[in-house]
């Protein structure tokens, strides 16, 4: 899947550098569903004191499960969207996705649901073809 880049920033990038918020706007527009899923779990972050929020619910659809494998497995779409909503994403699965505030990463909850052990934990087999 990729992102719908416009003429206009495509130029841009061939001249030199652009600037991210036109990069987060294109990811928004190319990849609604992933782009929502991250403002939903930020915003549910920002206004409650949990360390983080996290998805469990699957995409209805491969579209949207693409988009979001999308975002997630481009280091340059999720350093931007965790940039932009000021959160730092983990992932576990193929829908799976959770914000931490960015001072978390170092503590046990960040650790225990990146772990090894976590992942075995979240796996079923309706995930093999995910």
């Amino acid at each position: 899947m990729s992102l719908d880049v416009s003429p206009k920033l495509l130029a841009e990038a061939q001249q030199g550098d652009i600037s991210e918020a036109d990069f987060v706007d294109t990811v928004r527009t190319s990849l609604p569903y992933a782009y929502d899923l991250v403002a939903s779990l930020a915003a549910e972050l920002r206004d409650g004191t949990a360390e983080f929020t996290d998805n469990q619910t699957p995409p209805p659809s491969e579209r949207e499960r693409g988009q979001l494998l999308r975002a997630l497995a481009s280091d340059a779409i999720r350093g931007s969207l965790e940039r932009h909503f000021g959160v730092s994403l983990a992932f576990q699965n193929c829908h799976r996705v959770a914000a931490f505030r960015p001072e978390a990463t170092d503590g046990a909850s960040y650790a225990r649901f990146t772990s090894v052990r976590s992942q075995i934990l979240n796996q079923s087999p309706e995930f093999r073809d995910c």
